[in-house]
C-alpha cells in the first residue's frame, strides 16, 4: 500500500485486487444461547440457537447449545489455542445475518442538514455547487465515517454510487475503497458517472460532467484495479451512470456493454420522483422503465434504486428481467418523492433490497432503521390498508439481508445464516429496557428502536464488539468528518 491523502492508506493498482479473505485465515468462533433467524429459503429459526464459523465460514447453523464436538473441533482449526477460539455467550440476543446496503452515496456525510424543504430536482440544484468542491481528502473522511456509522447499525455489506468526479479531485474511487478497508465492511462500490450538463438538456451543471470517453476508460480501470471476482471477495466493482436526466443514451448503452464484457453489474437511479418520469416522457416519449428497457439495462445483472414511480406493466418489466430495486424509504420520505410499490415487487418476483442512500437525503444513515422504515412505508401505500397485503417483520429483515445479497449477486456467499456461507454477522441485544418486554425477537429488532450490537462480524473477524466499533476510532471518525464539512463549506 502507498501513502495517501492524510496519512491514509490508498489502495495501490501495484497491489492487484488483493480483496479476497481466504478461509484458512480467518477467526473460529461459536455464538450460541441467543434466538437465531438464519433467513434461509425456508425461514428456519430457533428460539435459542448456535452458529460455529470454521476459518471465517459458517460450518453449522442449529438449535440449543452448540454440540461439544464442535467447541472440540473449534479448538483443533485454531491450534490449540482456546483464545483463537472464542465462545460468545449470546443470551438476551438475537442472531441475524449481517445487512446489506444496496444504494448509498458516502460522499454526502458531509453534506448533512442542507436543503431541508426541497424536492429532488430542487434538492439536486441546490448542492450541486457544494459538492463541485468535493476532493479526495473530503470523500475519504465522509466515507470513512459513514462507513462506521453503518457497521454500527449491523451492515456487513454496502455499495457506493459514486458518480461525482470534479476535475482535479484526486482518486475518489480510491478513497471510498480505503475507507472500506479501514473499516472492515465487504464492499461493492460503482464507478459512475455524468455526461449530460444543463447545455445539453440535463441537470447536472456542466463543470460536474465528465465527456463520455473518460468516463468509460475510468470504468474499465476501476474493474482492473479493484474487482475481485473470487468467493468471499471483500470488493467488487460495478458500472453506474447517475441517472435518466445526467446521462446520454450512448453512454448509457455502452456502459452496459462495458459492464457486460467485463463480467461485472450496472446500477442506476430510475423512477425515483413523478418530474423524472415527466421529464424522460418529454424529452424520450418513454417512461424511465421503458427508457431503460430500450436501451438494455434491464437483466439478472442490473439493480435500480428507488423505484417508486412504476406503473403495472413496469413492475411487470422488471420481474420478467430479474431487474432488482434497491428500496430508500427513509430517503424517499425526506424529499417526499413518494412510496415505492415494495410489496407488489416482491410478490412480482421482483428482487428488492434496502438502501440508506446518501446522507444528505437521509440524515440518519442506520441501516437497520430503514428494516421498520420499509414495513411502515408498505402499510401506508393505499392499497395495503389491509396488514395481509403490507411487509410483515420476517419481510423486512429479508430484504435488508438475502435479498440484498441478491441485488450484488452475492446470495451465495452472503445474505443468511447457513453451512458454507462467509460469516458476516450481526448479534444483536434485545435485553435492554428499549426491546425486552417485545415477545419476538424479530419484531423487536425490525419494530423496536435500533438495537445495539454484542458482536458484529465480517468474515467472522470482529467490526464491533459490545456497541464499541473495533476498526476506527469514532471520536477521530466524527473529528475528520466535521473538519472535512467546514472546509467544504468555506471553499463552497
Amino acid at each position: 500500500m502507498s501513502g495517501g491523502t492524510a496519512g491514509r492508506p490508498t489502495p495501490d493498482p501495484a497491489d492487484g485486487p488483493a480483496t479476497s479473505l481466504n478461509p484458512d485465515i480467518g477467526p473460529s468462533l461459536i455464538i450460541e444461547g441467543c434466538a437465531v433467524a438464519t433467513v434461509n429459503a425456508d425461514g428456519a429459526e430457533y428460539e435459542t440457537g448456535h452458529v460455529v464459523v470454521a476459518r471465517g465460514v459458517i460450518d453449522a447453523v442449529g438449535p440449543g447449545p452448540a454440540p461439544r464436538e464442535a467447541h472440540e473441533a473449534i479448538a483443533r482449526l485454531s491450534g490449540g489455542r482456546a483464545r483463537a477460539a472464542r465462545v460468545v455467550d449470546g443470551s438476551g440476543c438475537l442472531l441475524t445475518p449481517g445487512l446489506v446496503n444496496t444504494h448509498h452515496h458516502l460522499y454526502q456525510w458531509i453534506f448533512r442538514g442542507l436543503a431541508q424543504d426541497k424536492a429532488l430536482f430542487e434538492w439536486l440544484t441546490e448542492l450541486y455547487p457544494r459538492w463541485a468542491r468535493i476532493d479526495e481528502e473530503a470523500v475519504y473522511a465522509a466515507a470513512h465515517a459513514g462507513l462506521g456509522w453503518l457497521a454500527l447499525s449491523g451492515c456487513t455489506t454496502s455499495t457506493d454510487h459514486h458518480y461525482l468526479f470534479p476535475r482535479g479531485a484526486g482518486d475518489l474511487l480510491g478513497a471510498t475503497i480505503a475507507a472500506a478497508r479501514g473499516i472492515g465492511l465487504r464492499f461493492d462500490p460503482t464507478r459512475g458517472g455524468m455526461d449530460r450538463g444543463r447545455s445539453a438538456g440535463g441537470l447536472p451543471p456542466d463543470e460536474l460532467v465528465e465527456d463520455m470517453d473518460t468516463i468509460l476508460a475510468a470504468g474499465q480501470d476501476a474493474i482492473g484495479r479493484y474487482h475481485d471476482p473470487r468467493p468471499g471477495a471483500l470488493t467488487h466493482i460495478a458500472l453506474a451512470p447517475c441517472s435518466p436526466f445526467s446521462v446520454s443514451s450512448e453512454l448509457m448503452l455502452r456502459t452496459a456493454q462495458l459492464a457486460r464484457d467485463s463480467g461485472v453489474r450496472l446500477h442506476t437511479h430510475l423512477a425515483e420522483t413523478a418530474d423524472e418520469e415527466e421529464h424522460c416522457v418529454a424529452a424520450l416519449g418513454l417512461t424511465p422503465a421503458e427508457y431503460a428497457e430500450s436501451l438494455g439495462w434491464l437483466g439478472r445483472d442490473v439493480w435500480i434504486a428507488h423505484g417508486v414511480h412504476l406503473s403495472d406493466a413496469a413492475v411487470k418489466r422488471l420481474a420478467a428481467s430479474g431487474t432488482g430495486v434497491a428500496h430508500c424509504p427513509s430517503s424517499n420520505a425526506r424529499l417526499g418523492a413518494g412510496h415505492a410499490p415494495v410489496k407488489a415487487l416482491i410478490d412480482a418476483g421482483v428482487p428488492v433490497g434496502l438502501g440508506v442512500d446518501g446522507a444528505a437525503s437521509q440524515e440518519s444513515g442506520m441501516l437497520v432503521e430503514e428494516l421498520r422504515s420499509a414495513v411502515y412505508v408498505s402499510r401506508l401505500r393505499a392499497e395495503a390498508a389491509d396488514p395481509a397485503r403490507a411487509l410483515d417483520a420476517r419481510a423486512a429483515l429479508r430484504i435488508g439481508t438475502y435479498n440484498g445479497a441478491r441485488l450484488l449477486g452475492r446470495e451465495h456467499e452472503i445474505g443468511s445464516l447457513e453451512p458454507g456461507k462467509c460469516a458476516d454477522l450481526a448479534l444483536w441485544r434485545l435485553d435492554g429496557l428499549g426491546h425486552a418486554d417485545i415477545a419476538d425477537p424479530v419484531a423487536a429488532l425490525v419494530l423496536g428502536p435500533p438495537a445495539p450490537l454484542k458482536l458484529l462480524t465480517v468474515h467472522g473477524r470482529p467490526i464491533v464488539e459490545d456497541g464499541q466499533l473495533r476498526t476506527a476510532d469514532t471520536v477521530e471518525l466524527a473529528r475528520a468528518a466535521r473538519y472535512a464539512s467546514l472546509r467544504m463549506k468555506g471553499r463552497s
